[in-house]
């Protein structure tokens, strides 16, 4: 009888055992390392907005259609795919330019909805950018 209460303790604690393994690597997996992010080089103040819900559906200059979920900038200049790194109120996003624009003159850079979101930006602010090197 004692014999096979401990059979079923060892068999529960390795079971135990098994269930923690299994939780630790699928939580070291869905972490983001900031080892695995490029450097960020430079770091330049613009202004930017939101476009807002208005602009869902849309079909950018990069061949994107904005979608309520979609997270990207408009910029003038910068080439579409660029990936630059978006500083703003203590958060740090890494996002690539999807559309040309912004179409107003109160800003440098134009962001979707949803990165607007993420970072709490609301109206026109100023916020910092950097350059994401290639990978």
């Amino acid at each position: 009888m004692r014999r096979r209460l401990a059979q079923r303790e060892f068999a529960l604690a390795a079971v135990a055992l098994l269930a923690a393994v299994i939780a630790l690597a699928i939580a070291s997996k869905t972490r983001s390392n900031s080892s695995d992010l490029p450097a960020a080089y430079g770091s330049y103040p613009a202004k930017a907005g939101a476009a807002g819900p208005a602009s869902f559906g849309k079909h950018t200059a990069c061949g994107t259609v904005i979608r309520p979920k979609t997270e990207g900038v408009a910029h003038p200049v910068l080439p579409c795919g660029a990936r630059i790194y978006i500083t703003y109120n203590g958060k740090h996003v890494l996002t690539q330019v999807i559309d040309r624009g912004p179409s107003r003159a109160d800003r440098e850079f134009e962001l979707t909805d949803a990165l607007a979101k993420l970072l709490g930006l609301t109206g026109v602010q100023r916020i910092r950018w950097s350059y994401a090197a290639a990978q």
